[in-house]
């Protein structure tokens, strides 16, 4: 009996591994296309730039991750022998790995805010910084109940903060960090002449859908084994991440009129907002959450550009992640209640706090950070530099190679 129960957990334990495993894998993917995306929107002067940052922001992020951040949000480290990691056919350690491409994740999406005028290091600093400390600091809040502030939320208003796959733990906290950075970056040259907006179209559209198309892929991942064991997988996290994502497609459609740029970042509006209450809302709440998430990035996409002028956000990062990431917060609050046909244990006003709490934590840091590496060595490009692009001044060579 003991053999057969030791066979038992080993089949377990390795299974947990696979799955994790499999899914860190997914996550990683998905960075390739926070490059592609970000390829295909800037100008070809800076196509190999979007490529190398995201590339660089994940390997230091997974070093201040590993060596830093972790014990921050989980109080665990990894100076142990090789047969302690191990136990459980490592399944702590492929449980960072997959953690990590949740944390290697800020960085890419502020990458798409500050794009074509930034500096190379200090932008990979700030991002170390960020990673190794300010979000692992409200990750642990949120999803190891650090500092008792889950358990505080849940006495006064029975139930913690509900954020399943990150809505607001990560990609609302990215849009907030980007925001600050964009604001300390200042506008692109050549943006505005005589008061009025410049457009700079994107380089290569297939590029940009080639991205989309591998984030939504890699998405499921995200959200769907975010349940980090094989017996929580739910079928209802992935058709709920679906229905999102198309409704997510359909909202940005019509009030982006068909504009192939808002077609293709609409169902990424509708994965972010859906990662919060994918593993409690109804298919259909799930179908209104991400259809509004599409419709707000549409419409805070063009009213910012048109009316901000001191916030050139490339790729729409703020309204995307930072804007669609607080309302699937919010949402969760809503559509995961029983009395809209979710499963309930949520509470409205500790979604709220929460959102907000993640905004303001967001926000701050990414002032402190970005505002101290400004003023140490500064985060912009000469103007000859940028107007010469990234490629060339920085990595000393085009996209597209000359004979």
């Amino acid at each position: 009996m003991t053999s057969a129960n030791s066979a038992v957990e080993m089949l377990v334990s390795s299974s947990n591994t696979l799955f994790i495993l499999l899914g860190a894998i997914m996550v990683f993917a998905m960075h390739a296309g926070f490059a592609f995306l970000e390829v295909g929107t800037v100008r070809h002067k800076n196509q190999v730039n979007a490529l190398v940052k995201i590339m660089t922001d994940f390997a230091v992020s997974a070093l201040v991750y590993f060596f830093v951040g972790y014990q921050i949000a989980y109080g665990i480290n990894f100076f142990e022998s090789a047969a302690t990691l191990s136990e459980e056919n490592g399944y702590a350690l492929v449980k960072f790995f997959f953690l990590m491409t949740f944390a290697a994740a800020i960085p890419a999406i502020i990458s798409g805010g500050v794009a074509e005028r930034a500096k190379f290091y200090p932008m990979l600093i700030s991002a170390a910084a960020i990673v190794g400390v300010a979000y692992p600091f409200f990750e642990g809040i949120v999803w190891n109940g650090n500092y008792g502030v889950q358990g505080w939320l849940e006495e006064q208003y029975g139930a913690p903060f509900h954020d399943f796959a990150g809505s607001v733990v990560v990609h609302a906290f990215g849009g907030w960090v980007a925001l600050a950075a964009i604001i300390l970056l200042g506008t692109r040259n050549g943006r505005f002449r005589h008061g009025k907006l410049v457009a700079f179209a994107p380089s290569n559209i297939p590029f940009l859908a080639l991205g989309a198309w591998i984030l939504c892929i890699g998405w499921f991942g995200f959200n769907v084994m975010s349940a980090q064991t094989l017996d929580g997988i739910s079928g209802l996290v992935a058709v709920n991440s679906l229905m999102a994502m198309v409704g997510g497609i359909i909202a940005a459609m019509i009030f982006g009129k068909n504009d192939p740029g808002f077609i293709h970042n609409g169902p990424l509006a509708g994965l972010v907002a859906i990662c919060a209450g994918s593993d409690i809302m109804h298919p259909i709440g799930a179908l209104v959450t991400g259809a509004f998430a599409g419709a707000i990035f549409t419409f805070l996409f063009t009213h910012i550009q048109q009316k901000f002028k001191h916030t050139d956000d490339v790729l729409g990062v703020w309204p995307l992640h930072g804007v669609c990431g607080a309302w699937g917060g919010i949402a969760a609050g809503v559509f995961g209640t029983e009395a809209l046909g979710g499963l309930g244990g949520v509470s409205f006003m500790s979604q709220l706090i929460g959102s907000l709490g993640g905004i303001i934590v967001a926000t701050l840091s990414g002032f402190i950070v970005y505002g101290i590496v400004k003023a140490v060595s500064g985060l912009r490009l000469s103007e000859e530099d940028e107007f010469n692009g990234a490629d060339l001044s920085i990595h000393k060579i085009g996209s597209i190679g000359k004979e």
